[in-house]
């Protein structure tokens, strides 16, 4: 399995990695393989630039071949093929084991196909104790965790908990609130899998209540995993603890992280999200707020409301007079 992170991100709005409860396996690193591609584009170009002095009539045909090839569309996606599960394809997963349906239909979730999120409901009840969360599918449920769409991301909880074996239960909840009173190590892991589980209707006070014992604790690692603990569990009363994370922790990895649970990552809603919009404003004003996290809280301002709007508290201000009408519902 993949070894348990440190508290860092590249990507501020993308969710953080997951911890995984054990580590095993060693990743062996590997030139990725857009970037093997790049390089073979370069290359080719720089050898018809290189030609291009000494025929330059064909290379230049060659050139603009090329060149109009590698255009990307700027337009609407275009389907390849229908979003649907074909018969013969829903037959054939009844026959795979449970590690390849679920990566199968998780593949299909992420990608919209119609069905794929009916079947990992009806199926994933199987699944428990039968999966591995590493390989293809633990890449998977990263993209789903980061999907657009709230439902695919219900759907890689449901699988996290069937690859953990934690079923939908309250002693589910007593074990792992046990395990981060008595086992430090494992609090990263046991308070993400509290909010998942909270998430998924099971103790979801308790949850909420945990997590928040922790969001103040002196460990930097475990204010981080109870504030994305509070973002997987997305209710309500979490949107306040993620500003104050946000706001003031100590640790900057720890507000990144209150930040991106309020913009992008984690369960909340986009209307949930859209509360946080006044004090995000507030924010803007903060003169106590060093230069990142202030650049933090205008990206976040853009991601929930969609708006291209300076890093200007005025302009956003202003934007959000004029626009706030338009996101009650």
């Amino acid at each position: 399995m993949r070894s348990q992170p440190t508290a860092n991100s590249n990507d501020s709005t993308a969710i953080a990695e997951p911890p995984r409860a054990t580590s095993n396996d060693a990743t062996a690193s590997a030139e990725p393989r857009g970037a093997k591609s790049l390089m073979v584009v370069l290359s080719l170009a720089l050898v018809l630039i290189f030609l291009a002095a000494a025929i330059p009539a064909p290379i230049r045909a060659a050139w603009d071949e090329f060149s109009f090839r590698m255009q990307l569309p700027q337009s609407e996606p275009q389907s390849a093929s229908p979003g649907k599960l074909s018969d013969h394809e829903i037959e054939e997963l009844a026959n795979l084991p449970a590690q390849q349906q679920a990566e199968r239909l998780l593949e299909r979730a992420v990608n919209h196909y119609d069905s794929a999120l009916e079947l990992i409901g009806k199926s994933v009840d199987n699944w428990f104790g039968q999966l591995e969360l590493q390989g293809q599918l633990s890449s998977l449920l990263t993209t789903a965790l980061n999907s657009n769409d709230l439902h695919v991301r219900a759907a890689a909880l449901e699988i996290e908990l069937a690859g953990y074996n934690l079923p939908k239960r309250a002693e589910s909840a007593d074990n792992l609130i046990e395990r981060i009173r008595r086992e430090p190590s494992a609090r990263p892991w046991a308070l993400w899998m509290l909010g998942v589980l909270g998430n998924r209707g099971v103790e979801t006070r308790r949850a909420f209540v945990t997590l928040m014992d922790h969001r103040h604790d002196p460990d930097e690692q475990t204010r981080y995993w109870a504030v994305e603990g509070l973002s997987m569990l997305g209710t309500d009363e979490t949107v306040a603890p993620l500003l104050e994370a946000f706001r003031s922790d100590p640790s900057p990895l720890v507000r990144e992280r209150g930040g991106c649970g309020l913009a992008q990552s984690g369960m909340l809603t986009r209307e949930q999200r859209l509360r946080a919009v006044p004090d995000l404003l507030k924010m803007t004003d903060d003169k106590t707020l060093d230069d990142s996290t202030r650049g933090w809280v205008f990206q976040a301002l853009r991601d929930i409301t969609g708006a291209s709007v300076a890093a200007d508290s005025a302009a956003w201000r202003a934007w959000w007079a004029q626009h706030r009408a338009d996101f009650r519902s």
